[in-house]
């Protein structure tokens, strides 16, 4: 039974979002962050904006428990012809190792491949982040290599382990994006 919603973010949201946004360890292993809160309120604005957008192509969703966002869950297409598309996550750390993430990986598998019509879907992240990692792992990725110097962080070159799962490797239909 999923113990998470979804829903489009709104401005009311920047608060929480700049709760975990904002963290060192929560963007540790981040391309981006931590955030000022100008940054996260452009985030929000940005991922709001893109709600009307015709022929979307990318979600961008608030994670939500309790009626509060505790992270940010993504899905975009990266080729429209080659039907490629990538997938992101980040949550408040007080919520990590509770299966929140791979609940979300879940939702955002079923929000590519049956809305996007997509037919594979990646994902990278570094190489030292064990628990995304495991998410990965957990929800059926396979790992296809690591992808060296892939990323400019912080002024500094770094590696990337490059995941990987197919339409016909995604264990099925998942819950709407909202309940």
């Amino acid at each position: 039974m999923p113990r998470l919603s979804f829903r489009e973010f709104t401005p009311a949201d920047i608060p929480a979002v700049h709760d975990y946004a904002s963290d060192a360890e929560v963007t540790r292993w981040s391309t981006w962050g931590p955030n000022t809160l100008d940054q996260t309120a452009a985030f929000v604005e940005g991922a709001s904006r893109a709600q009307g957008e015709p022929d979307r192509s990318a979600y961008s969703l608030a994670a939500v428990l309790d009626g509060r966002p505790i992270g940010s869950v993504a899905v975009w297409t990266t080729d429209p012809h080659d039907r490629n598309g990538e997938l992101g996550y980040t949550f408040h750390r007080a919520h990590w190792g509770q299966g929140y993430a791979t609940e979300a990986v879940g939702r955002l598998l079923s929000l590519g491949f049956e809305t996007l019509r997509l037919e594979r879907i990646s994902a990278t992240c570094h190489p030292g982040n064990a628990g995304s990692i495991r998410v990965l792992e957990k929800s059926g990725f396979t790992l296809e290599g690591r992808l060296r110097s892939h990323r400019l962080v912080r002024g500094v070159r770094r590696d990337s382990l490059l995941f990987s799962i197919l339409r016909n490797g995604h264990p099925g239909p998942v819950q709407p994006i909202s309940e």
